[in-house]
């Protein structure tokens, strides 16, 4: 491949040191030199580019994606790859589609579309099916290109439902056998290049149809020796999408114990609940004696609040639980937007509280300091109780579900409303803060891929950037190379992948160059670019110089070039 120089980097190399400015030459889809600025030469190179003082950092991995049908498709895995990310890693939660038997097909795209909300319509249409087993899963992706690296997780619902049919999607007991032949296919899953394996036990993942995602009222028995499997083979992470109130307590025993003896790194996910705010903490001190007693296990935190927007064109919004917007929710959207502008309809929504047993007033009128207007692209992910649809109606005496009404009407009906569920209950990002200061925290959950009629959190990398190195308002903020650090070398680390995530000669030559003072968001929109127009919530980052993935260009100035060269990764990676 040719040689590539980029002179006058303001370079931050993944690793937490201080950034310095350096020159950086890139050949054979590796780093081989990273020195002082102005000491390497020229000569001989093919491209040379002149940073300017921009940032450079390493590109960025995101260990916590859902493209497991996406990959079928889309070459360019967006939204990731607007936001500076080179490696993905997928799998998570417990779902995907491998292994997967024939008459199972129709099952995992509900089970998905559930538990994930991507549109089921889109999946029919756009996976090719072209595998039974893991392996022959990993070949089929091995065997596309795409716009960044991806690796992948076993999931236990599909695995779970290969081997035990419909016993194994109700949650049934395994058996002695059935658990010895999940953890064989475990192992087969890992020598063929899977990451890791994940479940969930949350009562909040179901398929479309209600079901719970198979594993998540299995006994501990079932996870050990899948686990065992995977200490037998040496790699991989141990995913779990946990019930939050339950994992500081009955929850902690079995996970702790799974990795102290196997020796493989347990990742949880964790988030704030209203419903139990401090729970978080009690985790947070489960991990520091986890860590004091040499047993790997880390907990997946997000980059802000998890939260709704609301649009029209969503999955959910508060005029979905008023009779009269019930109407004419399935109008197309002109008719819809015509029908709401009726002065009568208009009134009934407005002013008519709904004969339901006290539901809307529970879900909307009493969450009403929960949602914020959304104006402009850069939405402020940290807003004030004052400043919600409650304290705007409290300030100026409008009413509040005219507020609501107008918002989501604007736009042509893409107006949004954003509500937070996690990670907010002290009405700003205080418990974010603390939590990715924890030296047991990782970062991860954007999620990206999924969730596509209601959250955009694929673009946390550009987040993490923006918000918590450079304008946050209400709180400390956090350092450039500590932001970088964890989703980069850290996050790569954290599945073996140690070729990748720092700026240093024989690492893999994946790098962004950014206009980090101008460095942002475009305005969140429904697209309807999926198979079968299928929708999707996206938002696109901006800033973006350019990214390179193994030495090829892949994005300039926010633009695709064409190149595609990421590429399915198989286990753990070394320089």
């Amino acid at each position: 491949m040719t040689r590539v120089v980029i002179k006058n980097a303001n370079l931050v190399d993944g690793t937490g040191a201080p950034a310095r400015m350096a020159d950086i030459t890139m050949q054979d889809g590796i780093f081989k030199e990273v020195d002082p600025a102005g000491s390497v030469g020229t000569n001989g190179a093919a491209r040379v580019i002149d940073a300017d003082g921009a940032l450079v950092t390493p590109g960025f991995v995101d260990v916590h994606t859902h493209y497991d049908a996406q990959v079928s498709w889309d070459p360019w895995l967006t939204p990731s790859s607007w936001h500076g990310v080179t490696t993905a890693v997928m799998g998570n939660c417990g779902v995907g589609f491998a292994p997967a038997h024939p008459d199972r097909h129709q099952w995992l795209i509900e089970l998905m579309e559930g538990v994930e909300d991507i549109p089921g319509s889109a999946m029919t249409d756009g996976i090719d099916w072209q595998w039974e087993s893991f392996p022959e899963y990993l070949n089929s992706v091995g065997g596309r290109s795409y716009v960044l690296d991806v690796g992948t997780q076993i999931a236990h619902g599909p695995l779970r439902a290969y081997v035990m049919g419909q016993r194994g999607a109700d949650n049934l007991p395994a058996t002695e056998e059935d658990r010895r032949r999940m953890a064989d296919l475990v192992e087969e899953a890992l020598r063929a290049g899977a990451l890791g394996f994940s479940t969930s036990r949350t009562p909040l993942h179901k398929s479309k149809s209600g079901e719970l995602v198979p594993g998540t009222m299995v006994d501990a028995q079932e996870l050990f020796e899948i686990a065992d499997a995977m200490a037998k083979v040496g790699h991989g992470n141990f995913q779990f999408s946990p019930e939050h109130i339950r994992v500081p307590n009955e929850e902690w025993v079995w996970m702790r114990e799974l990795a102290r003896r196997t020796g493989r790194t347990v990742s949880v996910n964790l988030s704030q609940t209203d419903q139990s705010p401090e729970i978080w903490r009690s985790v947070l001190t489960r991990l520091d004696e986890a860590r004091a007693d040499g047993i790997p296990m880390v907990a997946q935190v997000a980059g802000r609040s998890i939260g709704i927007m609301y649009c029209l064109h969503g999955s959910v919004h508060p005029l979905l639980f008023h009779p009269a917007y019930a109407e004419i929710q399935d109008l197309p959207m002109p008719e819809r937007l015509r029908a709401l502008s009726d002065p009568e309809r208009r009134r009934r929504i407005i002013e008519d509280v709904p004969d339901d047993g006290g539901f809307f007033q529970r879900i909307v009128l009493d969450k009403l300091d929960g949602m914020w207007l959304v104006n402009g692209a850069d939405i402020d992910y940290e807003p004030s109780r004052e400043d919600s649809i409650d304290g705007i109606a409290r300030r100026t005496g409008a009413k509040p579900v005219e507020l609501i009404l107008d918002q989501l009407m604007s736009n042509d009906g893409h107006g949004m409303i954003y509500a937070p569920f996690f990670n907010y209950s002290y009405g700003d990002l205080s418990m974010t803060y603390e939590a990715h200061l924890h030296p047991g925290t990782r970062m991860g959950l954007s999620d990206a891929g999924a969730h596509c009629g209601a959250i955009c959190d694929g673009g946390m990398p550009t987040f993490m950037l923006t918000h918590w190195t450079r304008d946050r308002r209400r709180g400390p903020r956090l350092g450039l190379e500590y932001v970088i650090h964890r989703q980069t070398a850290q996050t790569a680390q954290l599945f073996g992948l140690n070729d990748r995530g720092v700026v240093a000669p024989g690492k893999r030559a994946d790098l962004n160059i950014i206009d980090y003072e101008n460095l942002g968001f475009d305005v969140p929109r429904m697209v309807f670019d999926l198979p079968a127009n299928g929708r999707r919530l996206v938002q696109r980052g901006r800033g973006y110089l350019a990214t390179f993935a193994a030495g090829e260009q892949t994005v300039d100035r926010d633009e695709f070039t064409g190149a595609l060269p990421g590429r399915l990764i198989r286990g753990p990676q070394h320089p």
